[in-house]
């Protein structure tokens, strides 16, 4: 499956199901915005639970598909920003900067650096809790009109000021078994 297959099936196709709900602008680029920046949590594999418990506790006032659908394009960005992130937390507290070298690697291997290895996921997750207000403000500063033309322009249904969002439950997005060869 080539690169655009793919990105069409997991990234556009669930995206247009999400336009064409009729789902308005601001919910929509306040959910994206909270799926990317709590898809940037530092710890791997724990951004798909943070989303799950910010959808169960916001409910209506977020898009539950947009919060998820951002989550999984954040994925990459995620893995690429836990260095800058340690570095920040590192300078927030004064600490010291844990060396990614392969002694350090060697040591974590070993099991001889489980403290500084601790600290340095304090020193992670300090920075992306002090950055995250500033993330989410920026990206949904960015989204909001973006979203503005995209649901214009590929909205099914006429939006009105007080129309609800569908439940999670009520939008499924295509669910893709494992990839084939075509």
């Amino acid at each position: 499956m080539g690169i655009g297959l793919w990105f069409n099936k997991r990234i556009v196709e669930p995206l247009l199901q999400i336009l064409r709900r009729g789902a308005e602008p601001n919910q929509l680029a306040f959910s994206t915005a909270l799926g990317i920046t709590l898809g940037l949590f530092p710890i791997c594999g724990a951004a798909v639970f943070l989303c799950g418990m910010a959808i169960a506790a916001l409910r209506s006032r977020c898009h539950a598909p947009s919060v998820m659908l951002a989550n999984f394009i954040a994925t990459p960005i995620e893995l690429s920003l836990v260095v800058p992130f340690l570095r920040f937390g590192e300078a927030l507290t004064g600490g010291t900067h844990f060396p990614l070298n392969s002694d350090a690697l060697k040591r974590v291997l070993t099991g001889k650096a489980s403290q500084e290895v601790l600290l340095s996921i304090a020193h992670a997750l300090l920075g992306w809790l002090v950055a995250t207000p500033f993330i989410l403000t920026a990206l949904y500063i960015v989204l909001l009109p973006v979203f503005k033309i995209l649901v214009r322009k590929f909205s099914s249904a006429a939006l009105s000021s007080k129309k609800e969002l569908h439940s999670y439950s009520e939008i499924k997005l295509k669910s893709y078994g494992p990839a084939t060869q075509d």
